[in-house]
């Protein structure tokens, strides 16, 4: 099962009709224009979520998408960061995202709900999806809080190809949870709400027990929710699990290692459960990040001396070769010093 899960998570973008997914590797065609965007509406979907209408300026249509698929956005303050669209991939005049504010965060959601408003213009990269619904004939969709997102349009997909499907989103409280009503809706008997303060913190064996015998399991969620779901996974009665996470991964195996900013330092000490990336920021809070998971290429430097090992899913071979490096994930043997071109 793990063999299978991991074939999944690595090769179903390939697995798919050509043109409509992008593999998260491969490189924007040359010549790709950013997107450019404005905000149509804004509103309030649930405590601290923001949802965006975004269109082409003279109201053109927008570059198709597929369930899964996220939009890279570039804000006012030079920011860049990542969301899944939640909106209908038939309607092509217009995207939807949202947003949960974050207080503590890296300062993109904030600025997001208190600066930008309708009106205000924003660049974008076409959507890219590396999260791609395959409409196996069962599945089970595994939202937990704003990890819904992307699995709004799958129960969509779902409920229009006729899949035996079911929805379980979880939470907080009920008014935490995004766009209840729009999934009620495509069919209440198919989806579950489970709020932490009435049912308790859901067990993943529970959560996997709703799953149709043979079913493909999508999960969306905080990195324990995950964690919890693919140990349970064995014992349920699904056969496959793919994933996203909307923060960075627990590092596996890491080793202590350390970076050096520039050919004459300093040298920082990384940790083994630290992210090179999370202490490079400590020396240099300006540097760009915005996935953390080694997906959008956002954090992406240069490496001068050392030998990485390479984590991410987004560099190819040649570009490692010419000395790229995702610090988000990437990291090195113990002992080993990477030495970076900042």
């Amino acid at each position: 099962m793990r063999a299978v899960t991991a074939f999944g998570d690595r090769y179903t973008p390939a697995l798919v009709r050509p043109g409509l997914r992008r593999s998260p590797r491969r490189p924007l065609p040359a010549g790709a224009r950013p997107l450019r965007l404005v905000v149509t509406a804004r509103n309030t979907v649930a405590e601290d979520v923001l949802a965006l209408d975004l269109a082409e300026p003279s109201g053109g249509p927008l570059p198709g998408w597929q369930p899964g698929a996220r939009l890279q956005l570039t804000l006012p303050s030079g920011r860049v960061r990542h969301y899944s669209l939640c909106g209908d991939p038939a309607d092509r005049h217009r995207y939807r995202i949202a947003v949960r504010r974050i207080a503590d965060g890296g300062g993109g959601s904030v600025e997001i709900h208190d600066a930008l408003a309708v009106g205000d213009r924003l660049t974008a990269r076409r959507p890219r999806n590396g999260f791609a619904f395959c409409a196996e004939p069962a599945v089970l969709l595994l939202a937990g809080g704003i990890g819904v997102t992307p699995l709004l349009p799958m129960a969509r997909e779902a409920q229009r190809l006729g899949l035996d499907w079911r929805l379980v989103h979880t939470g907080r409280t009920a008014a935490s949870l995004p766009f209840t009503a729009e999934l009620r809706a495509l069919d209440p008997a198919r989806t579950t709400f489970l709020y932490d303060d009435r049912d308790g913190r859901p067990d993943a064996a529970d959560l996997l027990a709703r799953a149709p015998r043979g079913a493909a399991v999508y999960c969306c969620g905080p990195a324990p929710m995950i964690a919890a779901v693919q140990r349970a996974l064995d014992a349920s009665p699904a056969r496959a699990l793919h994933l996203e996470r909307f923060g960075a991964a627990p590092i596996a195996d890491g080793r202590p290692f350390t970076l050096r900013l520039g050919a004459d330092g300093p040298d920082l000490a990384v940790p083994a459960d630290r992210s090179a990336l999370d202490v490079a920021r400590q020396e240099r809070p300006d540097l760009a990040y915005s996935c953390t998971q080694g997906f959008c290429g956002t954090c992406r430097v240069r490496v001068l001396a050392g030998r990485p090992e390479h984590r991410d899913r987004r560099l190819t071979d040649e570009e490692r070769a010419a000395g790229a490096l995702l610090p988000c994930v990437s990291r090195a043997a113990e002992g080993e010093t990477l030495v970076l071109d900042l």
